[in-house]
């Protein structure tokens, strides 16, 4: 019942923040504030995250919900994939949150330069993913991922706050990977994508 607790609080804390942004009733506002925090309360109860950290991670926007962008850079050399290493020593490919005032694309290109140094031109689109189909744990929000194929046109890695290195690996050899950010399955898709030259774009 773990996950569908979670799923639960997920879709609570959705309705209770489209009720909070149209409500124009006190009453109506107050009860769908209550809620927002059942929802927060339910989600805590799933995790080791403090009731008061995760509500504001949770219940931290106003609006209709709508999900978080995330985007990949696959980029290859010799049949081998580039991957930035996390602070915690794990591996992923280069890539974070979508910028609000970026394009998926233009946001894909930002993080390569960040994390791994290079700047890289976008090739074609590999895939669009509801995270939660895919990666684990789940996160208390939807998040929509987006692996792009890519090419390296210059630079290479330079110390930053979010990476400790980079490097080429093959897809029999790759190292311990941050799951939660790309799995050995979507870097899998990725090598399929690169080697095949008609690749049509896949999706959830």
């Amino acid at each position: 019942m773990q996950d569908q607790i979670v799923e639960w609080a997920k879709e609570l804390q959705s309705l209770a923040q489209a009720g909070l942004w149209y409500g124009k009733d006190a009453f109506d506002r107050e009860r769908y504030q209550r809620i927002r925090e059942i929802a927060a309360e339910m989600m805590a109860s799933r995790t080791d995250i403090p009731l008061e950290k995760l509500t504001g991670l949770f219940c931290n926007e106003e609006g209709y919900q709508t999900p978080k962008v995330d985007t990949r850079a696959a980029v290859f050399q010799d049949d081998r994939i580039l991957l930035v290493q996390e602070r915690d020593g794990r591996w992923s490919m280069p890539g974070g949150w979508c910028e609000y005032n970026l394009s998926p694309a233009d946001n894909t290109r930002k993080e390569a330069k960040e994390e791994a140094g290079l700047d890289v031109e976008i090739l074609r689109l590999i895939a669009v993913q509801d995270r939660d189909k895919h990666n684990k744990p789940p996160y208390a929000y939807g998040v929509v991922k987006i692996f792009y194929l890519c090419a390296a046109r210059g630079g290479s890695f330079e110390d930053n706050i979010e990476t400790n290195g980079s490097a080429y690996f093959t897809e029999k050899e790759l190292p311990p990977l941050a799951e939660e950010k790309c799995t050995r399955e979507q870097i899998e898709l990725c090598f399929r994508a690169n080697r095949d030259p008609s690749w049509a774009a896949q999706f959830d």
